[in-house]
């Protein structure tokens, strides 16, 4: 059994929720997944099945797209609205054609130091593991590159956005980032991947469809 299923990975769930789900529901071992997504985030996740585990680069190194929600004026410990509120600052001074500009000033390359809440993997442990202890490991910063960071709607304490950027790319950093370069700061409260590479939300399956008759061939 080879091939490769999108699915639309529902709020709650880590990645490896889901490929634990896949292998109970294909029967097969062999699953992997091929970029994570946090529990808080939904959308599209690539699934890579049998012989298909051994792309594993081709399809995590891909373009990804987001709709996400940033709420200003808090600051949390995981930078979602999932950690503890540590800082609230006013925002009654941020504009549209303010958040505009900071939006604009993120397109394009750039380095990006991830957060310790995320899945990088540190003498064996994953960061967010040392995060949970409340201990702070040093990380170098990555190369991202933002393609696309538009405003889509503005209804105060809220900015929804829409982002097409390289792999890599921490969207929750990035709200901290643009949250802080307004003055105010910010978290991610809603997170929706809805594209990665070619494969698009609309075409993405739910995890109560998944079966043999979803699985998708591929090139190498």
């Amino acid at each position: 059994m080879d091939g490769i299923l999108i699915i639309n990975k529902p709020q709650g769930l880590t990645s490896h929720d889901v490929v634990d789900f896949v292998r109970k529901s294909l029967k097969t071992r062999r699953v992997g997944h091929a970029g994570t997504l946090d529990p808080l985030a939904t959308g599209v996740l690539i699934i890579l099945v049998g012989r298909a585990t051994r792309l594993f680069n081709k399809f995590s190194n891909l373009d990804k797209e987001y709709i996400a929600t940033i709420t200003l004026g808090k600051i949390t410990t995981t930078g979602d609205s999932q950690g503890r509120i540590i800082d609230t600052r006013d925002f009654s001074h941020v504009s549209e054609e303010m958040i505009r500009e900071v939006l604009n000033s993120f397109i394009g390359e750039q380095e990006q130091v991830p957060p310790m809440f995320s899945a990088i993997k540190y003498r064996g442990k994953k960061l967010y593991q040392f995060a949970r202890q409340g201990i702070e490991i040093p990380r170098l910063a990555r190369r991202v590159i933002i393609k696309e960071l538009r405003l889509l709607s503005f209804n105060p304490p809220e900015i929804k956005i829409y982002l097409a950027c390289s792999k890599g790319t921490y969207v929750r950093k990035l709200a901290e980032d643009i949250g802080e370069r307004l003055g105010c700061g910010g978290y991610i409260s809603h997170i929706e991947r809805i594209g990665v590479g070619e494969f698009n939300i609309k075409e993405a399956i739910g995890i109560d469809e998944i079966d043999e008759s979803h699985l998708r061939s591929w090139k190498d």
